[in-house]
């Protein structure tokens, strides 16, 4: 099963974004991709919350959501957006991911779960929850050949998200991502190892890199990790681009069938 991870580095021009994205997502798919994902925040990257919802859009009117459908369609391929920023009631937002299908229908959606609520230090302060709403369910979906779980960036810091995907049958585990520069350079590659090890599945991770036009710095680096926490496919720069990776499904029942930590969970008291 060929794969293929979009590397992006949005602006604040959703039209060239949307261009830039259709450019990569063809590019993938003239290489033989069967399934294609891109980043966090696709279709916009704007960290002041004022300029962001001067544009943002409801899912009823947002441009992006037709947008990729009708290229999933065309291509003929199952196309996950890794997400989009939407507007739900007055200046409240969700980071939802769309997962379409090869008629160009909506498969699958998710809202991240988890918001980046941290303070790095030297300035660098997060706080999605004033303006974005957590989701609370897990999703799980299919696509031709594999069972999909769906997060998001900060997500990959839960383990028992992707346990309970992995349980629920996820052979593949996407990550699109907004990663920042300091915990990318820390940790990006040791949380996707490590998410991959625990759980026996693959792990695809599309990210945003490199200085956008608002003055976020990504970390990139977009990787593909199979399930026995081995690197199989990594951009080593922050540049938008295309990582293309060939999957053995076969090789996740190896891993749980070696390691069958997912069927050994016990009930613990204390502390």
């Amino acid at each position: 099963m060929r794969v293929a991870l979009i590397q992006m580095r949005s602006g604040t021009d959703i039209a060239a974004n949307l261009a830039e994205a259709e450019r990569l997502i063809r590019e993938a798919a003239e290489q033989g991709a069967r399934f294609i994902a891109t980043p966090e925040t696709t279709h916009l990257v704007q960290k002041d919350a004022e300029k962001l919802f001067e544009v943002l859009q409801h899912p009823d009117d947002d441009a992006a959501l037709p947008f990729f459908a009708k290229l999933a369609k065309e291509l003929g391929i199952p196309l996950l957006i890794g997400s989009l920023a939407l507007r739900t009631t007055g200046n409240r937002a969700v980071n939802r991911s769309h997962l379409f299908g090869t008629d160009g229908q909506l498969i699958a959606a998710y809202d991240k779960a988890h918001m980046f609520d941290v303070g790095l230090g030297q300035g660098e302060n997060y706080s999605e929850s004033a303006h974005y709403d957590a989701g609370n369910r897990a999703v799980l979906a299919n696509i031709p050949g594999a069972k999909l779980g769906l997060t998001i960036c900060y997500d990959v810091r839960f383990p028992y998200l992707y346990r309970r995907l992995a349980q629920a049958g996820a052979q593949i585990i996407t990550v699109p991502s907004a990663f920042t520069c300091p915990t990318g350079k820390a940790h990006w590659e040791v949380l996707l190892r490590a998410r991959a090890i625990e759980t026996g599945s693959y792990i695809l991770a599309p990210a945003q890199g490199g200085l956008h036009e608002d003055g976020r710095n990504t970390w990139g680096h977009s990787m593909v990790v199979d399930p026995w926490g081995e690197v199989d496919a990594m951009l080593d720069h922050d540049l938008p681009g295309v990582l293309l990776a060939d999957l053995d499904l076969s090789k996740v029942e190896t891993a749980r069938t070696r390691i069958p930590s997912l069927l050994h969970d016990r009930e613990l008291s204390g502390p």
